[in-house]
């Protein structure tokens, strides 16, 4: 793969100077472009050292617009950083749409530089290249276009770079021991790259292998490559192949074929209130030692309620909140995407959100308004939502490698039931605010709100996120089986004895050992 990149091809210092303002003419007008059609771009800086990565992107900043570009650099993590999973770095930096952002080495640097180190595996390494393949993948097909870049030198150029490297202060960062090593190593270093590119190469994706012996060729070649990259999508803006779809079986049109696992949910299930009012006591202070615990174990938790309107998702997370101190905690309200958020992949605004070890962050309504809401009332295309199952498995599975506890609530109530409530709750002045003309028509739409349901929780509920079915007639049943799964899942968690913890590192991410579960939901 790196042969071609020791050819000794130059670019004269004539010839550049005669081609930079045609291409910077060009370049800038094909920004112009993206912005005025919402393309993001995501261009990745990575290659051996000392083959003049800086400098390109210096140049970059030279020949691009800079107030529709940002750099990021991933060298070390912060505590932020190193307190959630690996990939909430990456979701951060990524551009709005119509904009660019240049990422130093993005998410191929520590599996890169922990393989040369041999902190990993080849078995390890396999299974965090294919989850960069999914990743790379689900921003294509969310519009963005993925440019990366991979700079190489023959070994005696690089040796010649860096003595120089070592003679220049402002680049000594570079001479870190660990940094020293690539070059006594240079083929074992060239071999593990080259397969890192050979398995992340897509048709979607692929890399750019720049010859870096001549600045002004490498410069050059990157600027001409980028143009035609953007160019290409912008003639032909509709992404690559998509992701396998869903794949669940439809159900017949017959009233007998059409039972769902709503369907068998028994929603008389009641309790009386005494006996509510002791078991919550008991719920409410197991819950307070128990986020106590997590916290002190660094275990994180994110709760998920979703719902019927009116199933009682509000009391319901009311009453969790009540029992945890308020500094362990934040609620997320989600609604209609603001335009920054509507500007970026839809999981993006909840990877921002994810906790920090030991706390817990409750969401009202979640990502799954993308299989839901966005599905049934067509503001999300087919091809959106059919791939966005396998996308929100994909997150949650990050979360749980991380430790994250991920509790998923759907509360149910009957159609009658939610009759009763949208009345008392117009005839209520301080519930009115409840009650919109859109829970209206929500309630029109019961059957297909029913099936999405349905195959959202069928496609959904992991081992290591299962859905859990609430019956909602009674709110007090419904509270306290929410309450008793949280102490529960806690109580599970809090037993499980981790493995390694190298937290925010690409090979060797929290693994936790867990009693097998069921595939199931409950």
């Amino acid at each position: 793969m790196f042969e071609a990149a020791k050819l000794g091809r130059k670019v004269s210092k004539e010839f550049f100077k005669e081609q930079v303002p045609s291409l910077r003419t060009a370049l800038l007008d094909a920004q112009s472009r993206l912005k005025a059609t919402r393309t993001s771009v995501v261009i990745l800086i990575a290659g051996i050292e000392g083959a003049g990565k800086g400098e390109v992107v210096n140049r970059l900043n030279e020949w691009l617009d800079t107030r529709g570009l940002q750099v990021h650099a991933f060298w070390d993590h912060s505590d932020e950083e190193t307190a959630r999973p690996r990939y909430w770095r990456f979701w951060r930096a990524l551009p709005g749409r119509g904009e660019i952002a240049v990422l130093f080495g993005g998410w191929y640097l520590e599996p890169i530089e922990h393989r040369f180190h041999g902190r990993c595996s080849d078995a390890e390494i396999d299974e965090e290249l294919a989850r960069i393949r999914q990743f790379e993948r689900m921003l294509i097909e969310d519009g963005a276009l993925v440019v990366k870049f991979w700079f190489h030198l023959p070994e005696a150029e690089q040796k010649k770079r860096l003595k120089e490297l070592a003679r220049d202060d402002r680049s000594r960062w570079k001479m870190l021991p660990n940094k020293a090593k690539f070059s006594e190593q240079y083929s074992s270093f060239e071999q593990i790259a080259e397969r890192i590119l050979r398995h992340t190469d897509t048709g979607i994706s692929p890399w750019y292998v720049i010859e870096s012996s001549d600045r002004r060729y490498r410069d050059l070649a990157v600027g001409q490559t980028l143009l035609r990259a953007i160019e290409s999508r912008l003639e032909h803006p509709e992404p690559g192949p998509s992701a396998p779809i869903s794949t669940a079986p439809s159900l017949p049109t017959t009233p007998e074929a059409q039972v769902t696992l709503i369907d068998r949910l028994d929603l008389d299930r009641r309790i009386e209130t005494e006996e509510y009012e002791r078991q919550y006591r008991q719920l409410r202070d197991a819950l307070n030692e128990r986020a106590w615990a997590a916290y002190k174990a660094g275990r994180s938790t994110m709760m998920v309620f979703e719902g019927v309107d009116a199933a009682g998702k509000g009391g319901a997370i009311r009453r969790i909140t009540s029992a945890i101190d308020a500094r362990l905690y934040r609620t997320i309200t989600v609604a209609a995407p603001t335009d920054e958020e509507r500007a970026h992949h839809y999981l993006w605004r909840f990877w921002r959100h994810v906790p920090r070890h030991g706390y817990i962050t409750v969401y009202d309504r979640s990502w799954y308004g993308r299989v839901l809401v966005e599905r049934v009332e067509g503001f999300a295309s087919p091809a959106e939502w059919q791939r966005a199952y396998n996308e929100i498995n994909g997150f949650e599975e990050q979360l749980h490698e991380n430790g994250v506890i991920v509790l998923k609530f759907w509360l149910q109530i009957s159609p009658d039931e939610q009759l009763a409530r949208f009345k008392a709750r117009e005839d209520t002045p301080y519930k009115q605010h409840k009650i919109t003309e859109e829970d209206w028509r929500n309630r029109d739409r019961w059957d297909d709100y029913k099936l999405a349901v349905n195959e959202m929780a069928i496609r959904t509920s992991t081992e290591y996120a299962p859905w859990h079915l609430v019956p909602g007639n009674d709110k007090r049943y419904a509270r306290l089986e929410v309450l008793k799964t949280v102490v529960r899942r806690l109580d599970e968690a809090l037993a499980e004895k981790a493995g390694h913890v190298a937290l925010g590192t690409a090979c060797h991410r929290r693994r936790v050992t867990r009693p097998a579960a069921k595939r199931e939901v409950t």
